[in-house]
């Protein structure tokens, strides 16, 4: 159990006046809910009771030598240590001092067992989870898949997490726990290795590709034809936007195309939580009604994992050689794009080995997983990397035939694999399932009702057998096959040049990510490394026949064969999800759902600039260039709608903010409030209003011609039909997809996406001009409701806000706990596929819904000068003074200084805690 040996002063600094104001907050809030004194009591206490001990001296069983905490002004911790055990045993003492609640959450989600802490409401979720077996796979990686090292590495790190955990009731550990406690009885079990593998299973569904989009195409088909289809999914525009490799290299047995700047052949292989009520068993009257609330919320706890799947979600990164840096030295960048939470998915730290040795192999530091050991992103002593999501194809989805107790396949009745599963459900009975499998893989379609639409309207060909009332939907996909991503993230903790980098990217097989490199003797280069099938017949563009073998994966490509990139003369590399490499250049299939070059190609035009202005790139040119706002489409459209003759006096005031607006969509723009409304507008006209039921956003109802009618329009009853998409989620969503699709019509002034029904006070449109005449309406009338008559108020800002919601109980709970736990709302600047990627859905409204999660430089001259932020801060703690410090730096585009050395470290660190065996 750990002990203070020392008198810590890490709770006498939350005496601080900051600190001591939050704490006020906090009591007159409970105050005003439950009662002066309970209210005071339950707040000071709970809070005071789950802050991390920073300073003094903590004994740890299991330790084999003495290990330093350090902590700078941000409470951003450096571990040093003498062995790896103890630096991983740390790592996870240290991250569950300040994300355990996070931890345990995530656990649960990917083990399919939110029940177990959040009740019934989740016995729906639990089903879906259970079914893909992520804890399941991962319990399989471990046995048989990681190499032992990792293995002791994990093993070190759920050491450290139930020393902090030992002695501990739910209150001593978060405040999230003493509310829950008033409605379960829930305590957290010990740490597990597995757990923190499984973590991997979520970042790769939610980095998984192109199944939304397989889903979407199948459902369009009841209102869609196959042109139609074909062209809101346009071919990536190689000729204007560059793919990632140009000058790079591939190499297999069969088949080899090699460029300038190749690097040669591929080298390696790859007792229950209290009430917090001193003994008391009800909460007073005054708290219990909104107490009880809290059931309302633990029925609808949001997804855990990294946000929302499709086409504006991504990524920036790039790296700039020596040739064009003021240092002489590669600078690297990388912000990766993912959905906001508070905590943020991301907890900044440093991993150093007093001396590096074979004992003790670790000097690193960037930004990790809490609950995962090891450094995900970020630099050692020789080398940086950074990643962004390579959006390759691989999940498919497959139709199945039901055939009595089994699924049809080359003509044969095949019976399923099936295991019964036991969810566990606090205050309730717990319930028992059916999972079952093809040869494919898990039946989504027993638990997702979205998938049994797919499999009633997805398009076969005439060989198929009956449909009957529907098909089964299977679902393939890399990552419930075991693998070795774990042994790639300590592959690349411990890398020394570029050899090593592509050794370790060899293991990094789910989630699929190009991987940017640079080091400190000044090469830079790209991996483009994954698990990645390759298909027999089909493309994987729609669901697929499970009952014929054709279909069926082949294999992989080859990890020899897969692009890459090192020194290219061109001087940098820019991977922002676009195409990894021009297709006609390659003879494998990665995907042809690419994001499709907006943000890459603005970044690439950024960097060229400055270098043929005879410039050289600053770390401070790279914070800039990641801080850019400007709109793609916005170039393309604003011309357009300048030229258009608006006779209403009210809408013509709209228009002429577009006038002499230089594309950028800062907060404070009125210009881009605009633009972006009429977009939205142009969008849904266009395009959104055309889209079947299943597709369009929640709330949004029409009346529509019934689908497939034949006869004359005046025979047909239009049927009212209402949206069923969730707002993230929805189409169209206004991602650089989107552009390429307007572009494609942009200059056919009739083509038929143009032609939009009229309503009791619009006209039908025929025309582009009179539809974006109509767009430019509706989006100043959209506007004056949201923001004013007075456009002298309006600013993008304003609609575009970001609002950090703790990622349970701080989203629907009662009042007075959202007060405790969120933060916000934020007025940003940026936008969809811009730069500064802070993501919207157009079809669901102009609130933030993914955002640059955190932004880094690193200055491989000197690693001392490199730059980080994070979007909150260091703890999960709310109201600890590191919850939210770094948010209204990352809001301004500001980056903090990054300690590495030895030296730097002890200058910038605040609190040192001493952990002892």
């Amino acid at each position: 159990m750990p002990s203070n040996t020392t008198a810590s002063s890490g709770h006498k600094s939350g005496k601080k006046k900051g600190r001591r104001a939050r704490l006020i907050v906090i009591v007159l809030v409970l105050a005003i809910v439950g009662g002066i004194g309970y209210g005071a009591y339950w707040s000071i206490s709970t809070v005071r009771a789950s802050f991390p001990q920073t300073k003094g001296t903590i004994e740890l069983d299991g330790l084999s030598g003495p290990v330093d905490v350090k902590r700078d002004g941000n409470g951003i911790p450096q571990i040093y240590a003498e062995s790896d055990a103890d630096l991983f045993m740390a790592q996870g003492f240290v991250q569950a001092q300040d994300r355990f609640w996070e931890m345990d959450v995530r656990r649960h989600m990917t083990s399919g067992r939110l029940s177990e802490m959040f009740g019934k409401g989740q016995v729906k979720t639990d089903e879906f989870l259970r079914t893909l077996g992520w804890h399941r796979v991962a319990q399989k990686e471990y046995d048989s898949k990681l190499s032992p090292e990792t293995k002791k590495y994990l093993q070190a790190y759920a050491k450290g997490v139930n020393a902090y955990l030992k002695g501990k009731d739910g209150k001593d550990i978060s405040l999230e726990y003493a509310a829950l406690g008033f409605t379960n009885d829930y305590k957290p079990q010990e740490w597990t290795p597995v757990d923190s593998v499984a973590w991997l299973k979520a970042m790769a569904w939610d980095l998984r590709g192109n199944m939304q989009d397989e889903i979407d195409r199948s459902l369009m088909t009841s209102r869609l034809g196959p042109s139609q289809i074909k062209s809101l999914y346009p071919e990536y525009p190689y000729d204007r936007n560059k793919p990632i490799v140009q000058e790079g290299a591939y190499n297999s047995v069969t088949k080899k195309y090699e460029g300038k700047g190749a690097a040669g052949s591929q080298s390696g292989t790859g007792g229950a939580a209290g009430t917090g009520l001193a003994g008391n068993t009800e909460a007073p009257d005054g708290l219990q009604s909104q107490l009880s609330g809290l059931s309302d919320v633990l029925d609808k706890i949001p997804d855990a994992g990294l946000g929302p799947n499709g086409n504006g979600i991504g990524s920036n990164s790039w790296v700039v050689s020596g040739d064009h840096t003021i240092t002489g030295k590669p600078l690297l960048a990388n912000d990766p794009h993912l959905s906001p939470q508070l905590p943020s998915v991301w907890y900044q730290m440093g991993l150093h080995c007093r001396t590096v040795s074979k004992d003790c192999q670790y000097d690193v530091s960037g930004y990790t997983f809490s609950g995962m050991p090891g450094v995900v992103i970020g630099h050692n002593q020789d080398i940086a990397w950074g990643m962004t999501n390579l959006g390759a194809d691989v999940t498919d989805l497959y139709l199945e035939k039901f055939a009595g107790d089994g699924y049809e396949y080359d003509g044969k009745v095949v019976p399923f694999k099936s295991r019964v599963e036991t969810i566990k459900v606090a205050g309730g009975k717990s319930k028992k399932i059916t999972v079952r499998e093809t040869d494919n893989g898990p039946l989504l379609s027993d638990r997702d009702d979205e998938l049994v639409k797919v499999g009633k309207k997805a398009t076969v060909d005439s060989a198929a057998p009956d449909r009957g009332d529907g098909y089964g939907v299977s679902l393939r996909w890399t990552a419930l096959q075991p693998g070795k991503s774990m042994d790639a993230v300590f592959g690349l903790n411990k890398a020394k040049d570029f050899s090593d980098f592509r050794k370790a990217a060899a293991s990094f097989e789910v989630p699929s990510q190009n991987l940017i490199y640079a080091d400190t003797k000044g090469h830079i280069g790209y991996q483009a490394p994954g698990k990645i099938p390759v298909r027999g017949k089909g493309d994987g563009a729609l669901p697929a026949p499970g009952w014929d073998s054709d279909y069926r994966w082949t294999g992989y490509i080859p990890q020899s064969a897969l692009p890459y990139e090192y020194d290219p003369k061109r001087g940098y590399i820019v991977t922002a999800n676009q195409a990894v490499i021009d297709e006609d250049k390659y003879p494998y299939k990665l995907t042809s759902d690419w994001g499709y070059g907006a943000r890459s190609q603005r970044i690439t035009d950024l960097i060229q600039t400055k270098i043929k202005n005879g410039g050289k790139i600053s770390t401070e040119d790279m914070r800039t260039m990641q801080m850019d706002n400007s709109s793609e489409i916005a170039k393309l459209l604003v011309p357009k709608l300048l030229k258009i003759d608006i006779k209403d006096p009210y809408v013509r005031e709209a228009q002429k903010l577009l006038e002499g607006w230089d594309y950028t969509q800062d907060a404070d723009s009125a210009a881009a409030a605009y633009f972006n409304s009429v977009w939205r507008n142009i969008l849904k006209l266009s395009i959104g209003n055309k889209l079947p039921k299943e597709l369009r956003v929640k709330g949004q109802c029409l009346n529509v011609e019934p689908a497939g009618n034949t006869g004359p329009a005046d025979e047909a009853e239009p049927v009212r039909e209402c949206g069923q998409r969730d707002s993230e989620s929805a189409q169209p969503d206004g991602g650089d997809r989107y552009y390429e699709v307007i572009r494609s019509i942009l200059d056919d002034e009739d083509n038929d996406w143009w032609k939009s029904p009229g309503t009791r006070t619009d006209a039908e449109t025929k025309t582009r001009d009179q539809l974006f005449s109509r767009a430019m309406e509706d989006a100043r009338w959209d506007l004056t409701a949201k923001l004013g008559k007075d456009i002298d108020t309006w600013s993008w800002g304003r609609l575009h806000r970001l609002t950090l919601k703790n990622q349970t109980l701080g989203v629907d709970g009662p009042g007075w706990l959202q007060f405790m736990l969120n933060r916000g709302p934020f007025k940003l600047g940026g936008g969809e596929a811009a730069v500064n990627a802070t993501g919207w859905n157009a079809a669901g409204g102009y609130g933030v819904q993914w955002v640059p999660s955190m932004r880094m430089v690193v200055n491989l001259k000197d690693l001392d000068k490199s730059k980080w932020i994070n979007l909150t801060g260091a703890s999960g703690h709310a109201y600890n003074a590191h919850y939210t410090d770094q948010t209204t730096k990352w809001v301004k585009g500001e980056l903090l200084p990054w300690s590495f050395s030895e030296k730097a470290v002890k200058n910038s660190t605040s609190d040192t805690l001493g952990l002892r065996p």
